[in-house]
């Protein structure tokens, strides 16, 4: 399989947000469909040149995509067919070259993001008990161990 690392342009808007809708319909079980829909919309508005995006493609395929700001992932979010396939870690891979990345959110609730993190090398520093909409999904906050 071919695989790059692409930066993000408006022209693949559309692919990112299908990746996401994909994803978080297969991973975040713990959202209400309220909510879903709520973020789904916010996110068709949403500015990804905001952040520094950069896309995964596989055989010219968007398959997933991973957001950085101030050395923090954003977002990172993979088509549920490329999970476990090491896609996620060349993008998190990525983001630790160019961009020294140390610190992510994660739901507390998506238990296999938090196995992820911690596999690569994250710890749990800190917990918010609300996500940054004010909803009841608790937030674990997790930086690099140092060495």
């Amino acid at each position: 399989m071919n695989t790059e690392i692409l930066k993000y342009n408006p022209d693949y808007k559309n692919e990112v947000l299908s990746v996401w809708e994909k994803s978080v319909l297969a991973t975040h079980l713990f959202l209400s469909e309220e909510d879903f829909v709520e973020i789904k919309l916010m996110l068709q508005d949403f500015d990804f040149a905001q952040l520094d995006v950069f896309l995964l493609s596989v055989d010219q395929k968007i398959v997933g995509f991973i957001g950085i700001s101030d050395q923090k992932i954003e977002m990172l979010f993979l088509d549920p067919d490329y999970i476990g396939k090491g896609y996620g870690k060349q993008l998190v891979d990525y983001a630790f070259g160019a961009f020294d990345v140390n610190l992510v959110d994660v739901n507390e609730q998506n238990t296999n993001a938090i196995k992820f993190y911690e596999k690569i090398g994250f710890e749990t520093y800190d917990r918010k008990e609300l996500d940054d909409m004010g909803k009841n999904y608790p937030i674990l906050k997790m930086k690099l161990k140092t060495a």
